[in-house]
């Protein structure tokens, strides 16, 4: 059974604002759909085409998403209208798809004045156009450690998403949702706005003041707050180390106490955990940039990089090294 929505009335003036969707190889489908999604529900809550769109790929041809789904797309990259709001949709090995053609396209759009944003990791191909330079800008928490080491002329924050002027970044995920609905409030007022969320079954909607993570309270399923104190020093100081001295005065307890308070609820002593963090930045770093073994040692905290090996190798079974070439021979498949 179809039900049509009670119809909110908006006033318009002038053509409907045209979104340019430009799917990347491996792009997220969910990020994808969930902003394009807010569109159409908007035009069919309000009565009226308030907004079209189009969606591209780098050659015209299909793309492939990162579950494996297959999109025909309207055409390849040409001019847009100043008017135009270009999204980058990025998924799984944005780099690789962050192509040459695609950065000159982006750079000549933004010249032209028209507003681009960076849907998921798409984030990463405005920083490499060099977009955000000087901007604010988010991407999805797995992508920001390797996103900060190399774009250090971008403000990265923790936010579900971030409008800086005519440049938008989300941290992927149901975050385009909380893009579109403030684009959507910004251009035809909260009640529609909210109406959309109320279609989408979106009940919590998000502010670029909210982060993309859960609490650490939440995500490590332990509410304790110098131990979640402790955490957060932890997570905030991986290229240079505290010591589980130092973190326990911190907090106003001894050494002894903060060893039997990670013993009971996480399982491990204060300096394991520590060290399991650096590891999983190094391994991100080794993934996703192309920093040496010895600068990804360096930025995690381990002074000597035989010890960053011997470690890594405890913790993952591999070496740094078979790691970094195990990673490129899949991309190359």
């Amino acid at each position: 059974m179809n039900i049509d929505p009670q119809i909110v009335d908006v006033a318009t003036t002038g053509k409907p604002r045209r979104f340019v969707f430009v799917l990347m190889q491996q792009f997220t489908m969910l990020s994808f759909a969930a902003a394009i999604e807010s569109l159409r529900i908007a035009n069919r809550t309000a009565g009226k085409t308030l907004y079209r769109w189009t969606i591209l790929s780098e050659d015209g041809q299909e793309a492939v998403c990162s579950n494996g789904c297959v999109f025909r797309v309207d055409g390849d990259l040409g001019e847009m209208e100043r008017e135009d709001t270009i999204l980058m949709c990025g998924g799984i090995d944005v780099q690789k798809a962050t192509t040459k053609r695609i950065l000159n396209w982006l750079r000549r759009e933004a010249r032209r004045g028209v507003t681009i944003g960076g849907l998921c990791t798409a984030g990463y191909t405005l920083a490499k156009a060099g977009l955000l330079d000087n901007k604010k800008a988010t991407i999805h928490w797995e992508n920001q450690d390797s996103f900060a080491e190399e774009f250090e002329e971008v403000t990265l924050t923790k936010s579900v998403f971030v409008v800086d002027g005519n440049r938008m970044t989300t941290a992927g995920g149901t975050s385009s949702i909380d893009l579109m609905i403030k684009i959507i409030a910004d251009d035809h007022g909260e009640d529609l706005a909210n109406a959309v969320a109320d279609i989408l079954i979106y009940s919590s909607i998000r502010t670029d003041q909210d982060t993309q993570r859960l609490s650490i309270p939440t995500r490590i399923g332990v509410r304790h707050p110098k131990l979640s104190r402790v955490i957060q020093m932890m997570e905030q100081n991986i290229e240079d180390p505290i010591s589980p001295a130092t973190l326990a005065k911190e907090v106003g307890m001894s050494t002894r106490q903060l060893e039997r308070l990670f013993r009971r609820y996480l399982s491990r002593s204060p300096k394991r955990y520590y060290m399991e963090l650096r590891l999983q930045k190094a391994r991100n770093l080794l993934m996703q940039t192309d920093m040496t073994v010895i600068n990804v040692a360096l930025a995690c905290g381990f002074a000597s990089p035989s010890h960053f090996s011997k470690c890594y190798r405890s913790h993952y079974d591999t070496t740094p090294y078979r790691e970094r070439g195990s990673h490129a021979s899949r991309l190359s498949v």
